[in-house]
């Protein structure tokens, strides 16, 4: 039955495994190594199972592939083309009702002055173009008084384009990409280490929400957001891209504390225009939002609709292209994007780079970021505290489950927690592009939880397959108790005769001792006695114990060729004699010496009873003749007596024989022989009794009575306490005085047992 300890035991053991599964999965995914995990592995896995979503329509590309240059009659590189081609692309677009124009191509360099005039007339007749800024990095030194460099510091820059540009454009913006592992994961929307400047897709947004610039500035007002007066009243009036950066510097400088933005947020909610113009949620999302977001792809290369450049204008200025696209409304971004070379520039690798290498061009990521700003639809992330919690609270419940409940339970209940822990990371990045932690949970909290939970169910099996294993071994042979321990079988296949030694002890005096002791010291007593002959028997090896009343029961068993056993036996034999010795020094109520019978040959072993109750049991004639053995030993006044058989072939012990006696209920007699120490510690007084005692006993068996009596008194002289002597001298001194002898003076025969 398992008690309380036990239970709570376990339960800590179990909450132990719980809070270090939990433990390691917070630890790997707040690491640098975490993090790539769950970009790499986790994130791809949510895209590719979730797959291409819709694009909103206000956005297209505008693409500079590998074949542009041909189809134009230009040269291949676009750095070589005269920019009055741009200049026709921007009319053309203008004519087709495009809302915005964004380049993402670089003009800051000078070409043919006609060319870049046109390329500028251009610009400032559309009024609605957008151009990128280029941002460069170094490190610069910082040097001390004597012009030697002790540390440095990172510089970034922006490099603009050409001044006539700038003063045409509407807007002009960076847009750095940080890569991570040589992949894009996210974007900036106002790049801080260059004065919070707005981004590409940032400025995009701006120029495409301009329409409602009454609505979002009557939303301002009416939440209360201070220096909304010194904003321009029109959007009209913000006219120059330098203007465009100064009105978005403004707002993220209001935006930037929570409070205001809360208030907006309120005024949002609660306005018709709050809730029927999608641009003023989009322009609270990217002021009041991070600045640092994260790409949701729309889907592979191409997802975002891409028009060829050559297919928007034709070779001839002025002239259209083939395509039909309908551009209006829409912020076009124009750039390098080739959906069929996977060598093209500015191109990088995404979760949806395809399989033959075709990578998202970078026009192509900041239309998708500027789409993700539109509908804000860039991924979300729990925050680091929530993160945390739902790590832990997934790592603890594997690890309980998988601990505490049996394998075939908990394995298929930690698989299932899984699963629908994945179900719901899937359905809720696809639902609210909500992005969990998933490949840290699946990959490494799931599978550590089983390993480490089994790992625990297997060592508390084991260690109570041990511990049950002891506790049977006080009861059954060590041998039997491993086997019922490592697999079930039946306790009846262990019945079986066998050849062996069987050793006998009892405890003279017992009677007397039980009367002198109350129950629980005579407990206490019995418990010692057992024990130290208990310890002498196991170090040779004894094969089975059998405790009954006041008395012993054990053999070895092996083949009768094997003298090994026997000589266990004796060696066991001498050194419970032994034992018992120091045990009468404990205990003074033991008075006499410890008696052992040692008999070999075949006899049963196994479970005897009914009733459902058994104990392993040694029967037979020879576990019965060790008994009488073990009783004979009072008539002779010996420790040890042994018969023939049991010490048939040994060498290494003093012994000497007694002659043959017919115990009751046998039908002829048995040779006696006694132990009387191993042959290395015998002493000559022990050896020369032997020798004299043997003479003795064969005038006993030779029927010379007077002969035998004086022979046995010249031994009793020297030895006095020589119990043989004195048995052998007392039966011939009556047969010498005309008791009737036995009819064979060799045999002894024994009328009690």
């Amino acid at each position: 039955m398992t008690t309380m300890s036990d239970t709570t035991h376990r339960a800590l053991k179990g909450l132990a495994i719980g809070l270090l599964t939990a433990l390691a999965g917070i630890l790997l995914f707040f690491s640098d190594a975490g993090g790539a995990f769950e970009r790499s592995v986790g994130l791809h896995w949510l895209f590719s199972v979730r797959g291409a979503i819709d694009v909103p329509h206000d956005v297209a590309v505008v693409a500079i592939n590998g074949h542009t240059g041909d189809e134009l009659g230009l040269p291949a590189q676009p750095r070589d083309w005269s920019r009055t081609t741009h200049a026709h692309l921007i009319d053309e677009l203008v004519r087709r009702g495009a809302r915005n124009i964004v380049f993402d191509v670089q003009f800051d360099r000078p070409k043919a002055e006609a060319d870049d005039r046109v390329f500028a007339d251009a610009v400032g007749r559309a009024g609605n173009v957008v151009m990128v800024e280029l941002v460069t990095g170094k490190r610069r030194p910082l040097l001390d008084d004597s012009g030697r460099a002790t540390a440095s510091v990172w510089v970034e820059e922006l490099i603009q384009p050409l001044p006539m540009f700038v003063s045409a454009a509407r807007g002009l913006a960076t847009f750095p990409l940080p890569k991570i592992d040589a992949s894009v994961y996210e974007f900036w929307v106002f790049k801080e280490s260059v004065g919070d400047a707005p981004t590409l897709p940032a400025v995009a947004l701006q120029l495409h929400a301009l329409d409602v610039w009454p609505a979002w500035t009557q939303a301002l007002r009416a939440s209360g957001l201070p220096g909304v007066d010194t904003l321009p009243a029109s959007a009209a009036s913000i006219h120059t891209a330098e203007a465009l950066r100064t009105v978005m510097g403004q707002m993220r400088g209001v935006m930037a504390d929570r409070d205001t933005a809360r208030a907006l947020q309120a005024v949002l909610d609660s306005t018709p225009d709050g809730s029927g113009d999608p641009r003023l949620r989009a322009l609270f999302g990217m002021y009041a939002g991070d600045p640092h977001r994260m790409l949701n792809f729309y889907g592979p290369p191409g997802s975002i609709p891409t028009i060829p450049y050559h297919e928007v204008i034709g070779r001839d200025a002025g002239s259209a292209g083939s395509s039909t696209f309908d551009f209006r409304g829409r912020t076009v971004f124009v750039g390098f994007s080739d959906l069929y070379d996977p060598g093209h520039p500015d191109r990088f690798y995404t979760v949806f780079t395809n399989e033959d290498g075709v990578d998202l061009s970078g026009v192509e990521i900041a239309a998708t970021a500027f789409a993700n700003l539109l509908t804000d639809r860039s991924l979300k992330l729990p925050d680091g505290t929530q993160t945390l919690l739902m790590l832990a609270a997934f790592g603890l419940l594997c690890g309980l489950i998988a601990y505490l409940l049996p394998a075939l339970l908990g394995v298929p209940l930690v698989i299932a927690t899984g699963a629908s822990w994945a179900i719901a990371a899937q359905g809720l990045f696809g639902a609210y592009d909500l992005w969990l932690p998933l490949a840290t949970p699946l990959l490494v909290q799931l599978p550590l939880a089983l390993f480490a939970g089994l790992t625990g169910q297997y060592l508390l099996e084991r260690d109570r397959g041990l511990r049950i294993g002891k506790a049977l071994g006080y009861y059954l042979p060590e041998a039997v108790a491993r086997e019922l321990t490592a697999r079930q079988v039946d306790p009846h296949a262990y019945n079986k005769v066998v050849y062996g030694t069987c050793l006998a002890t009892d405890m003279s005096g017992f009677s007397t001792i039980s009367e002198q002791l109350p129950p629980d010291r005579l407990a206490v007593f019995l418990n010692d006695y057992f024990d130290t002959l208990a310890t002498a028997l196991k170090a040779q090896q004894v094969d089975i114990t059998e405790f009954r009343a006041d008395a012993i029961m054990c053999a070895w068993t092996g083949p009768r060729s094997d003298l090994e056993a026997r000589r266990r036996a004796v060696r066991a034999a001498l050194a419970a004699v032994d034992a018992i010795q120091a045990f009468r020094e404990r205990h003074t109520l033991l008075s006499s010496s410890l008696r052992v019978g040692l008999a070999a040959g075949n006899f049963y072993v196994g479970h005897a009873g009914g009733g459902g109750h058994f104990v392993f049991s040694i029967v037979g004639d020879t576990a019965n003749t060790a008994s009488r053995v073990e009783g004979l030993n009072k008539h002779m006044g010996t420790s040890i007596l042994a018969t023939a058989e049991a010490i048939e072939g040994l060498d290494g012990f003093l012994m000497r024989p007694l002659g043959a006696f017919q115990f009751v209920g046998k039908s002829s007699g048995l040779p006696i022989f006694e132990i009387l120490a191993p042959d290395n510690a015998a002493t000559e007084a022990e050896r020369e009794l032997c020798e004299r005692f043997a003479r003795a006993l064969e005038r006993c068996h030779a029927a010379d009575w007077a002969g035998a009596v004086s022979a046995f008194d010249a031994v009793l002289g020297d030895w006095p306490d020589d119990g043989p002597s004195r048995f052998y001298r007392a039966r011939c001194q009556a047969w010498a005085a005309g008791a009737t002898p036995p009819e064979d003076p060799r045999v002894t025969r024994m009328d009690v047992k």
